[in-house]
């Protein structure tokens, strides 16, 4: 195929700015039919947006023969029956983070697109944005000396403005989201983790599986889910990582901070800002990245070249999985 004609599966709130428009905007790609289970918001969507094709049943856009790639934006907890489904009738999926519920229903999508030889991409779209980008390039290059550890902090009050708006919050029910706000975000922050800086190593005493261990606890009682969880992960590299999420803190005591501290200096960032500070030599310099209209275009373009056999998977669901499996151990 010479062209992505893409259907959407979940054209919710979180698809109105962040990728939908984007899917026309890059080359090779348009978007062709809509689905959401509400038809008569399904229709809204497809006539705002210009699209000419709607459907309130995820099947019928699956089998609309115009449709030749999936993208899939729906809460987790549908992620992975629409992606083995999409998988299934031969149309690649690109799916949205967190990839699934946990890391088992991951690797069953895993293995469904191996079993069917169908592509599977995972939307941790802040691998192709041009300030991670840039961080991934300074630690290669040593700009900081030898990594030591990365210590990053998300505190933030309840109903923080970083989540988009929806109509029900079901980001705090487990049965829907896997987890609570951290489930949400932190995927993220992990996933840029392991794209900085690999796969993580086997702690010891763990009998050689567990690679992440962490504390998650319900302490403001306001709904199903945990609302602090802390973590540790050892890369195979030898990097530390220690984070700490709570979601029930005060106003001003909101952060969202990273640091990757090194044998030479720092390298400071939020994950959802626009600045990085390289620290050196008690020297700090900023570098200021310019907004991007719609956050996952530059991700979009990845993954339609990858579809269409001219560059390779931005995000595979092996590399997904990684993330995924962290995220399991910090809170099991």
């Amino acid at each position: 195929m010479s062209e992505i004609k893409w259907g959407i599966i979940g054209c919710g709130d979180v698809t109105e700015i962040k990728s939908g428009p984007a899917f026309n905007k890059v080359p090779n790609s348009s978007l062709v039919a809509v689905m959401r289970r509400d038809a008569a918001r399904a229709e809204d969507y497809a006539r705002r947006h210009g699209v000419p094709k709607w459907y309130s049943d995820a099947q019928q856009l699956i089998d609309d023969p115009e449709v030749n790639a999936i993208y899939i934006a729906t809460p987790p907890l549908q992620h992975e029956e629409y992606t083995i489904k999409a998988l299934a009738a031969g149309k690649p999926v690109y799916v949205e983070k967190p990839m699934s519920l946990n890391a088992a229903a991951a690797e069953r999508m895993k293995a469904a697109s191996e079993k069917y030889g169908v592509k599977l991409s995972v939307a941790h779209y802040r691998r192709a944005q041009p300030m991670f980008l840039k961080i991934r390039q300074l630690l290669r290059e040593k700009a900081i000396g030898d990594v030591r550890f990365v210590q990053l902090q998300m505190l933030q009050p309840p109903n923080p403005a970083l989540i988009a708006a929806s109509e029900t919050n079901w980001r705090v029910d487990p049965a829907i989201s896997g987890g609570g706000l951290f489930h949400d975000l932190a995927p993220h922050q992990l996933d840029l983790m392991v794209y900085f800086f690999g796969e993580p190593a086997a702690l010891p005493n763990f009998d050689g599986v567990r690679t992440g261990q962490g504390i998650a606890l319900n302490q403001s009682g306001t709904s199903a889910a945990d609302d602090l969880v802390t973590g540790q992960i050892l890369f195979k590299d030898g990097v530390v990582f220690n984070g700490m999420w709570c979601f029930s803190v005060a106003e001003q005591d909101k952060t969202d901070l990273c640091e990757i501290v090194g044998s030479q200096g720092k390298i400071q960032f939020s994950v959802f800002g626009s600045t990085v500070t390289v620290v050196k030599n008690g020297t700090a310099k900023e570098l200021i990245f310019d907004p991007i209209p719609h956050v996952e275009q530059p991700m979009i373009e990845q993954v339609t070249a990858y579809f269409l056999n001219k560059a390779e998977n931005p995000c595979s669901a092996e590399q997904a999985i990684l993330s995924m499996r962290i995220i399991d151990q910090f809170t099991s």
